[in-house]
Order: structure tokens, then C-alpha cells, then sequence
């Protein structure tokens, strides 16, 4: 799979730890660098700015072996996420988007992109009103809602988008499923809930599929589960494995991203 992973980017700020450290991020990145690390390509298309925290991301995710030909240097600051760790779980706080915060597609970008298998955005990626466009061109589209499939950015998005992921913690209920039928009636090929400890769920519009965690034996920091899950799954099901099999890939990484500090 040749991954385009369009907008937000950030620092995640640890607040906590060690009188504060800064990890490279964001969920599209975060899922460009597993989509290399599981043996596959990925291109990161996004701004980050002309301060020391732009420095550090463009050089970290170069490393990691990510295409930036189509990073963007603007004049500000990097978005930056903090967080605080508790028991190996995170805890967002404040979150100053910065450069991002006018980030749109250029042609080019578009162009681009479209020279990859698929295209992921998510929540905080300014692009969801841009995946109309995508779609049309013949991409095939991922969408990460995270926690808040009902905003706006999401239910723009949702049309357009072949794989619709979101997080809920509150297990397999009737109304979880209920929730991702009405989904996958506005578009969604695959409808993705990712819930925890209590593995995954998928609704193909016909039936659907569960799968649960692979255990980690030490959990160290949960930053980057979800993305990781996203990578593994995308990379799975673009390479024909059946659902259940994407759904075990997608969970294998992201035990993998639970035994150390940061999103990679």
C-alpha cells in the first residue's frame, strides 16, 4: 500500500514527564510512519511551521523513511498537543493548532495525492470538505473521526469516505451498532469502531465483524494505538485480506505502539 496521509501534524507536549518532552506527532503522521514501519509507502502532505518544533517534526518523520516532498515550512508555529500520562493512558489538554489552523489543498497537493493507493485524513485535518473532490478523482478515502463522529468535520467527511473510523469506549452495545448502520448509510464502504480494550467492531452493510485486542504484555503509553490499528487495517484490506484479518492486523499494531513513550 502507498499511503497519503493528508493534514494535521502536531507535538505532543508531555507535560509530565521529565519537566516536559516534546514527541512528534499527529494522527496522519502517526499513521504514515506505521504504514512504513509494517513494510508499506506513505507520503506526508501538510504545513508545519518555521520554529524549532517544525525542525523536529520534518526531521523525525524523514527519518522514519516518510516521502515530505509535499511537507509544507509557513510562517508560525507547529501545532502542539499536551498531554499528561497516567498509568500509560493519555490525557489531552489544550491544543494550539497553529499553522494549521488555514491549511488547505493545493492542486498540486491533490495531483499528488492522487498517485497513492489511499488517502487518510482525520478530525483535525482542515481537509474533509476537500474529500468530495478526492473521492471524484478516484481515490479511495479513510477517515479517522476519533471520539467525535457527530462534528461537523466528520459528517462532511462521511460521504465521501470508503473507511470510516471512530473511537467509543462504552463496549459492543445495540446502540453502538445501531450508530454505525446510520453511518454506513451515508456513504462508508466500512464502518470501523475502535473500542479499547474490547477489541474492534466492523459493519460491512450486511454484517458484522469483531475482533479483540492482542495482549500487551507491558503498557507503557496508549499514544498512537488508534493510529497505529487505522495503518495496520488500511494496509490489510488494501492488500485483500478478508476483514477479520485487517481487524488483527490493525489491533497486532497497535500493541506494538502500547510498549514505548510517544507515537513512535
Amino acid at each position: 500500500m502507498k499511503l497519503a496521509a493528508v493534514g494535521s501534524n502536531c507535538i505532543d507536549y508531555y507535560e509530565n514527564m521529565e519537566g516536559g518532552k516534546a514527541y512528534p506527532g499527529g494522527g496522519p503522521v502517526n499513521m504514515a510512519v506505521y504504514t512504513v514501519r509494517l513494510g508499506g509507502e506513505a507520503s506526508y502532505i501538510g504545513p508545519v511551521g518555521n520554529d524549532s518544533y517544525g525542525s523536529i517534526m520534518r526531521e523525525a518523520i524523514g527519518q522514519k523513511g516518510v516521502n515530505l516532498s509535499r511537507l509544507q515550512v509557513k510562517e508560525g508555529r507547529t501545532a502542539v498537543s499536551q498531554v499528561t500520562l497516567t498509568d500509560g493512558e493519555r490525557v489531552f489538554g489544550d491544543y494550539d493548532e497553529g499553522v494549521m489552523a488555514d491549511y488547505v489543498l493545493s492542486e498540486e497537493d491533490m495531483d499528488f495525492i492522487c498517485t497513492h493507493d489511499v488517502v487518510v485524513c482525520d478530525l483535525w485535518g482542515k481537509v474533509e470538505g476537500q474529500f468530495k473532490d478526492l473521492k471524484e478523482r478516484g481515490m479511495t478515502t479513510a477517515f479517522d473521526c476519533a471520539t467525535r463522529p457527530e462534528d461537523p468535520e466528520s459528517q462532511t467527511a462521511m460521504p465521501y469516505t470508503d473507511y470510516l473510523f471512530f473511537f467509543c469506549d462504552d463496549g459492543d452495545t445495540p446502540e453502538l451498532r445501531a450508530q454505525m448502520k446510520r453511518y454506513h448509510e451515508k456513504g462508508p464502504r466500512l464502518v470501523v469502531c475502535m473500542m479499547g480494550g474490547d477489541g474492534s467492531l466492523c459493519w460491512d452493510g450486511s454484517e458484522f465483524h469483531r475482533f479483540g485486542i492482542v495482549p500487551c504484555e507491558n503498557l507503557v503509553d496508549s499514544m498512537g494505538a488508534g493510529d497505529s490499528y487505522i495503518a495496520g487495517f488500511l494496509l490489510g484490506i488494501t492488500e485483500g485480506l478478508p476483514i477479520e484479518k485487517a481487524m488483527e492486523k490493525g489491533a497486532a499494531n497497535a500493541t506494538v505502539t502500547l510498549g514505548y513513550f510517544g507515537g513512535w
